[in-house]
Parts: structure tokens; sequence; C-alpha cells
């Protein structure tokens, strides 16, 4: 009988599930979406039940087309930050999941910084002090759920990433892969562990958190909760989303910097150490056995999400407003997508959406052009950090617009290669997953990414590719000027 990985990216707004041959071809695949909500001013929240089932529908579609007794192993990547507190005992939900677009932190985070305990949490994360971080969302929902971390701290609740509270529902596993623990602000990247002094900084206890692993576990093997797979299929390999993605291009290449155009972005490279400069951050990529994989990276909070909020604005489909953005030019309409504030390299959680230079006469064309813009400037923003580059491999859902592309290469003054494959993060974690069960080797990944990219050279002079950064950065510091600082009160 033919094998295949399972391979899953628990994402936002979707679930998506590839079934991968041991040739690395996709026999199948499958998608989900997941809803999410806006409850309040800053506040993004998802039904943590609802991501599950998203998880069991996306695999019961994606086996429909084969044998279930075929996968041989199964690999996930999640989308990270965001935070799920639920029962030890039943293991149900306790509170509403809080993604990692939730701003609820940011009073506390002023508060933190104005204390002086920012230095101390980048030297020891990596991570500026910033809502967007998993380690203030905790905080926020033990205040809210358990006041006191009573339960919390006789281990009755647990607290985690997407991917421990996944593991802990199909293998029982109360475990959470290395590089998803680096994005909680918790974890030292020294020594790979939880760290003490940060647990008591963000009043986190140590009882209800999962255990930091490999990205090659061990994290068990499936109950009977994703029928009709069957019980007792290992789990291989996790991984954060934007991990994946640079897994998937082989990007432990030194010079390989990625770019993720998903409902925000991350723009990732491998690094030999901690150490990162420029508003960029430094993470743990992945782990493989002790081997731990430094990466730095960018993250931007709002690009595929400023398309689908514009298209509810105008009652239009995603596809229609990418469709006008590719037809029409913006004019001088600039669109400053920081909702809930902005990420690398401003890491400023007081800036506030800007739109400026619109008139009468400005239609839903120029618009959508300034929001399409909008995630090319902010892309270029962060490319500026990264030194060495030469080229950026790119994936991602937005990866399809050709238009897209050519921009970010124009604006950048940089080669832009956009992967085949735009599900790379379901890719990526089915590489590794395959690389546990020796279908193949790193040098056969390597030769994977590189076949079938598409390029988009830069066309625009110097002289135009500055008129446009001044006009973009003029309007940013309007949208940072005109922010307010996070009101005082309790986290």
């Amino acid at each position: 009988m033919e094998s295949f990985v399972l391979a899953v990216d628990q994402g936002t707004s979707a679930t998506k599930a590839l079934l991968v041959d041991p040739a690395g071809e996709v026999a199948a695949q499958a998608s989900t979406p997941v809803g999410i909500r806006h409850p309040g001013p800053g506040r993004v929240e998802q039904d943590a039940v609802e991501l599950l089932e998203s998880v069991q529908a996306a695999i019961a579609a994606c086996l429909a087309q084969v044998a279930p007794t075929s996968v041989a192993g199964i690999g996930l990547s999640t989308q990270r930050e965001s935070v799920v507190l639920w029962e030890s005992t039943t293991g149900k939900p306790a509170a509403p999941l809080v993604s990692w677009q939730d701003q609820r932190g940011a009073a506390r985070a002023a508060e933190l910084t104005g204390a002086g305990h920012a230095e101390l949490v980048r030297h020891r994360t990596g991570l500026p002090l910033d809502p967007m971080f998993s380690a203030l969302k905790m905080a926020a929902l033990l205040d809210e759920y358990d006041p006191g971390q009573g339960r919390a701290g006789r281990g009755e609740l647990r607290i985690g990433t997407v991917d421990a509270w996944l593991l802990s529902c199909l293998t029982g596993v109360f475990a959470t892969e290395i590089g998803n623990a680096s994005r909680t602000q918790l974890l030292d990247l020294r020594t790979g562990d939880w760290d003490p002094e940060l647990l008591e900084l963000f009043d986190i206890p140590r009882a209800a958190l999962p255990e930091v692993v490999a990205s090659t576990g061990p994290f068990g093997t499936t109950g009977r909760l994703l029928s009709p797979l069957p019980a007792g299929v290992p789990v291989l390999a996790v991984l954060g989303d934007s991990h994946a993605a640079l897994f998937a291009h082989a990007g432990w290449r030194r010079g390989v910097v990625k770019a993720t155009y998903g409902t925000g972005s991350s723009v990732m490279t491998v690094a030999g150490a901690p150490g990162a400069a420029g508003g960029v951050c430094d993470t743990i990529a992945w782990s493989l056995g002790n081997r731990p994989t430094f990466a730095h990276e960018a993250n931007i909070r709002s690009s595929g999400r400023t398309l689908t909020w514009l298209a509810e604005l105008l009652d239009l489909s995603p596809d229609q407003v990418v469709s006008l953005a590719e037809d029409n030019e913006a004019g001088d309409v600039t669109l400053v997508p920081a909702f809930g504030g902005l990420g690398a390299p401003w890491w400023d959680s007081r800036a506030v959406p800007v739109l400026a230079g619109f008139d009468f006469g400005t239609g839903r064309g120029q618009l959508a052009r300034a929001a399409f813009e909008s995630i090319a400037h902010q892309v270029d923003d962060v490319l500026k950090a990264f030194t060495g580059l030469s080229r950026v491999v790119a994936d991602g859902g937005l990866t399809r617009s050709a238009a897209l592309m050519q921009l970010q290469a124009d604006l950048s003054g940089v080669e832009v290669a956009r992967t085949r494959h735009p599900q790379l993060s379901a890719a990526g974690a089915g590489a590794l997953a395959g690389l546990a069960l020796d279908w193949w080797s790193t040098a056969d990944l390597e030769q994977r990414a590189d076949r079938g990219l598409e390029a988009f050279t830069p066309s625009w002079d110097d002289k135009r590719r500055g008129i446009a950064a001044a006009r973009w950065h003029q309007r940013l510091e309007a949208a940072r000027g005109l922010g307010v600082p996070p009101q005082e009160g309790t986290r």
C-alpha cells in the first residue's frame, strides 16, 4: 500500500491538510475555514473547539481520497502566539482563544516598559515587550478566569499556544514545540526552557505550562478524534507556521530570506546565534534533537488582513479587491494599516490606521491599490534590516498575485522568487515529518525547494523607488503621531 505523510497547517483563517507521498508530491489536499471575532476594541478571539473541529474536518476531507491506513505519520504547523486556556481534567477550553492579533496586553506592556523591564525581556527572549506575544495574553486570561492563579498553580488549568492545545487534544501529550515556545516571551533562548524570572515577571505559574520539546518531539500518537484516521499514528514533527514555511524553502541555507504573505507577514532568515538588530526579533526556527537553529524574524501585523478588511467594508470578495488592486493605480492615496498598532521594525502599539491623499474622486480601485501597496511597503521596511540580502523567496496565499510580487521587487530593489506551492507551511511540516521517516535527506529538500520558483526582477530606478518610500514613511509617521498611550489599568 502506498504511504503518505499527513501535513496539517492550522492557520488564523483556515486549516489546510495535505497528503504528501515519498516522492514529495501532493496527492490530496483540503481546507476548512475558521471564524474570528472582535468582541471589543483591540480584542481578537477565536473558538478553540472550532479550531480543533477545523483540523478534524480538513483531515477527513483529505483522507476521503485515499485509504486512511496509508498515513505513516503527521506533521503539524500552527499559528503562533495565540493562547488557549483549558481544564486539565476535562480538556475543555476555559476561555476563548486569544489571537496573536489581540492587543489586550498593551497597557501592561507599557507599564512593564516604564518599570524598566524591556531590556531584560529582549535579552532573554529576543523579542520586544509587545502585546503581540503570548505572555501578556496569558497573564490577561489568568487574571480574568483564574484570579490569583490558584487553579493554574495547582495544574488544574493549562495554558499554551495552539500547538500545545492541539497536541493535548489529539495525542494527550502536554508539550509545546520549542519554536512556538520561543514566541511566548517566556522562553530563554539560550537555555531552551521556561525562564523563572520571566514567569515571575508575567505572573505565569510553571505548573500550568507544557513541557518544551524539540521540533521532532516526542509528541505521542493520535487517539480516536481524527476519524477516519486510525488511532496510533505518530505525530512526527511540529513547527510554527512561519518556521515551517522557512523549512520548506530549505531555509537552513545561509542567505535565504523568506517572506510569508498571509493574514500578517513574517520575514525570516536563519542566524548563527541571537543578536538581531534594527527592529528585527530573535527566535528559534526549529530544533532537530538538541540542536536549535536560531533565526532573525520581522513580524508584520496586517497584510492579507488589510485586504479582507477592505473587502468587508466595500462588500466585495477578497479576490475582487485583489483584481481591483492589480488593475488600478493608487495615485496619491496611501493606507497605513496600523490595526492594533505596527509590528516590525517600529513595534509601536500606539499607532493607528491612516488613510491619506484621497478626495471626492477617489474610488474603490485606488483604495484597493493603496491596500495592496501597504503590504509591499511594510515588507520592504523590514527587508532593509536584513544584511547580505540578494533574493527573497515568497510564499503564502497572496503570492498568487504576480502584480504584488512584481511590486515587491520594484519597491525593494531585490529579486523576489515565489514558490509553486502556496501552502508552504503545511509543506514544511510534511517535509520535516518525512525527514523523520527517512523518506528524503536535507539535500533532497534543497533540490525540491529550488524547483519551480518564479522570479520577479526589479524594474524601477532608484529615484522612483525613493519617491514612493518617502511618501509612505511620511504617512506612516502620521499614523504613529496620532496614536495615544494605552489606558492605565489592570492587565
